[in-house]
């Protein structure tokens, strides 16, 4: 039950929805629990909700030219002359606070291909999860 308490915490956690995993995963950590599973079923969960993230980016730029679509036409430019100059490699940043959870949504607005989001979003994810990891377990001392 653990496992999948961890997986919805990693998976809300990597939506828009205010949500801490790390707490989660560092509790897991100092029962016991085998580190390498927990940081593969921490990363799946996130990957899979900046994915979430991604389709509703995707989905919603569809709707850009109604009046009632969240962002204006010169945010929208602003936002993409941003992704166009930094674009994939901001992903990298996708574990972030604050920046990470919009930057996976920004992508599927922007039409990033699924195909180069995932990769440099798992690698982001799981190696945050990785860091924590092995901080909790004193692996750096």
């Amino acid at each position: 039950m653990s496992y999948l308490a961890l997986f919805a915490a990693a998976f809300v956690a990597a939506t828009l929805l205010p949500l801490q995993s790390e707490a989660v995963l560092v509790a897991l950590l100092l029962e016991g629990r085998p580190p390498l599973l927990l940081v593969v079923v921490a990363s799946a969960g996130n990957v899979l909700g900046s994915l979430v993230n991604w389709l509703l980016g995707h989905e919603l730029a569809r709707f850009r030219e109604r009046r009632w679509f969240p962002v204006g036409p010169a945010a929208l430019e602003r936002a993409r002359r941003w992704y166009g100059r930094y674009g994939k490699w901001s992903l990298l940043l996708s574990w972030a606070p604050i920046v990470g959870d919009p930057l996976t949504l920004a992508a599927g607005v922007m039409r990033e291909p699924l195909r180069v989001f995932l990769p440099l979003v798992a690698i982001a994810k799981a190696g945050r999860y990785l860091v924590l990891a092995a901080v909790t377990l004193g692996l750096f001392r």
